[in-house]
């Protein structure tokens, strides 16, 4: 399928206007580009990392939940993405784009009914997004995160930390330290051949660069 797509993560909704601003953005883009969002977690998952955390779930049980997690986001951004439509299955889509709405993909439909992932923390809504894009044959995703990219050391705590501008997923594991995203993703990465480009998204200018091919700030997992 010739599209894009874009998760938008939770921690962007910490910045309501800033959040808002991406979606108007991709609202905007929507007669020049076919773009599917998925939603990521954020608040909606962390009540259930909490809930994990004091009753020590099993794997299965918080897996789904954090997913049922992504639904609630999903119909957050749907309601601050004008002409966007909800929707929870593959053949929705393309009635979609012929209506020229941005489909907002609920994902635990299928990813309940399939369950085609491991259940642990090590997949989030990271993975998730790729599993989905390789399942409609597409092969670029945009992960939207409060940060610029992937680092050489935490910036937060390394003054000679550099922005890593494209790594393959074989190289980003072999780093084998905690990044910004999830455990399982460069495995699918390898596996599935998918493009990833990790951009802010407190800048949609940038995210709109990557949806035009336009050299920009980002990380590109390949």
């Amino acid at each position: 399928m010739d599209a894009t797509i874009i998760k938008i993560g939770g921690s962007l909704a910490v910045y309501p206007e800033k959040l808002k601003a991406l979606c108007t953005k991709l609202s905007n883009a929507s007669n020049r580009y076919r773009i599917i969002v998925v939603p990521g977690g954020g608040e909606f998952t962390d009540v259930v990392r909490d809930a994990d955390k004091r009753f020590r779930l099993s794997n299965g049980v918080s897996h789904r939940m954090a997913i049922l997690g992504m639904d609630q986001y999903g119909f957050l951004l749907s309601d601050l993405i004008g002409g966007s439509k909800v929707i929870n299955q593959f053949d929705q889509i393309q009635n979609a784009f012929d209506l020229h709405q941005i489909p907002v993909f609920l994902p635990s439909n299928f990813m309940l009914n399939n369950d085609p992932l491991e259940n642990s923390w090590d997949v989030t809504s990271d993975s998730i997004a790729v599993y989905l894009a390789s399942r409609l044959c597409i092969s670029k995703v945009v992960l939207a995160k409060d940060v610029e990219g992937i680092f050489t050391c935490d910036p937060k705590t390394c003054s000679d930390a550099q922005l890593i501008d494209q790594i393959s997923a074989k190289q980003l594991e072999a780093m084998n330290t905690r990044t910004i995203v999830d455990k399982h993703l460069t495995k699918l990465i390898v596996q599935l051949q998918i493009k990833c480009f990790i951009v802010n998204g407190l800048f949609p200018e940038r995210v709109e660069a990557v949806l035009n091919g336009q050299k920009t700030i980002y990380t590109l997992i390949y």
